[in-house]
């Protein structure tokens, strides 16, 4: 599942029918319907209905996925939150902030029940235990593993009482943590928000640094953002040039490419640089 391509991932709120539409025009991998954070309290059941039949409008315009992020499970709206996804033609669920297996294994028994037992689950680890647990979670209990995983720093730092900075020494650690968890579990990784939708050249560096980490793609809570997350975790031209150079020194026995070594790691590499810029070996 960790080759499920997932570079640029649009956040939209769920109550916002007219935004939801022009996501259409995007070009995310995926749009998230939000029903949690972008809607407020007194408006949860009112948005869930704007947002399943927006989602019924948006599904057949897009070729990338779309999700539904429903309310936390200890919630009063997560099972009406759940039920909703399997009456629109959604993807897939969003399940943030999550702290126990019993959470991932209560949705996925809510989904089979609902008759969609093919829905891709994706979840949030944004939170001290999330992120502590990261390993153990992103294993997944008796529903299997979750198909990817977000890191949602800005919940992460309240969570623990930091202070949010443009540096981001503060979520180190923690975006480094999930981000290796997903990968022992073979999950697609998605990095932390950038919140000044209007900075492009900070964007750019955050998602740069996201790539060298390990992430294979973005959140973007503004549509602007979207063609900047794709061109970060795209392979190049010239990169994808690089890596069939690899795979053939490899294959001829040849030690050395442009003046640096090959072996088994590089030939790794160059194979995952194919993978996410969909081209044949």
């Amino acid at each position: 599942m960790i080759d499920l391509l997932l570079r640029s991932v649009l956040l939209v709120p769920g109550g916002r029918a007219d935004m939801i539409a022009k996501t259409s025009r995007a070009g995310a991998d995926a749009v998230i319907v939000d029903l949690e954070d972008a809607v407020a309290d007194a408006d949860k059941d009112t948005a869930r209905a704007v947002a399943t039949d927006a989602i019924g409008e948006l599904r057949p315009r897009v070729e990338g996925l779309v999700l539904l992020r429903v309310n936390p499970s200890a919630t009063r709206w997560f099972e009406a939150d759940v039920a909703a996804v399997a009456a629109s033609p959604a993807d897939g669920v969003v399940l943030p902030k999550l702290e126990r297996v019993a959470q991932l294994d209560e949705l996925a028994v809510q989904l089979r029940a609902a008759g969609r037992p093919d829905a891709l689950i994706v979840v949030g680890l944004e939170s001290g235990r999330g992120v502590a647990d990261a390993r153990e979670l992103l294993a997944g209990g008796d529903g299997g593993a979750p198909a990817a995983v977000y890191f949602g720093a800005e919940d992460f730092v309240a969570d623990l009482g930091g202070r949010r900075t443009v540096a981001g020494a503060e979520v180190l650690y923690a975006r480094s943590q999930v981000c290796l968890a997903a990968r022992l579990a073979a999950v697609a990784a998605l990095d932390q928000v950038v919140v000044d939708f209007n900075d492009d050249e900070r964007y750019l560096a955050d998602a740069q640094a996201a790539a060298e980490l390990g992430y294979g793609g973005k959140l973007c809570i503004h549509p602007r953002q979207v063609p900047l997350a794709n061109a970060v975790f795209t392979p190049t031209a010239a990169e994808v040039a690089h890596a069939r150079e690899v795979l053939a020194a490899g294959s001829a026995g040849v030690a050395v490419v442009a003046g640096a070594m090959v072996d088994e790691v590089h030939l790794k590499m160059a194979r995952a640089v194919l993978r996410r810029a969909g081209a044949p070996e």
